[in-house]
């Protein structure tokens, strides 16, 4: 299982962490992404990384502002985002899938989302 959490509402400008804390026993050999999704849009990728960190990814919109770490020891993934833009505004999803970064339709295990506010 996963548990997103973290979010909030903030200003423009303005910096968050979100978590993505997992149970199991295979989260180490798991890679995990982050989506989001806004109102009246489909879901889409955010930031990925890979089982042993080595391997990161990230949509064009969010480089230099967010950053994706996790800490396999407490079965932790984090999305460090900083400067945030009204257009952030989302429900941010994590999901995690055995093997390589993958796409969406790969990732099997879902968070239920937490919503980013991002007022301008």
């Amino acid at each position: 299982q996963l548990q997103a959490s973290g979010g909030g509402l903030v200003q423009a400008g303005d910096s968050l962490r979100l978590t993505c804390a997992a149970s199991g026993r295979f989260f180490s050999r798991q890679s995990v992404s982050w989506f989001r999704q806004a109102p009246g849009k489909e879901r889409e990728f955010v930031a990925a990384i890979s089982w042993s960190a080595e391997m990161t990814k990230y949509r064009d919109s969010v480089k230099d502002r967010f950053t994706i770490s996790r800490d396999n020891a407490n079965n932790t993934v984090y999305l460090q985002m900083n400067s945030l833009k009204p257009e952030d505004t989302a429900v941010y999803y994590c999901a995690a899938r055995q093997g390589g970064i993958g796409y969406q339709a790969q990732y099997r295990y879902w968070g239920q989302g937490t919503l980013v506010t991002v007022s301008s």
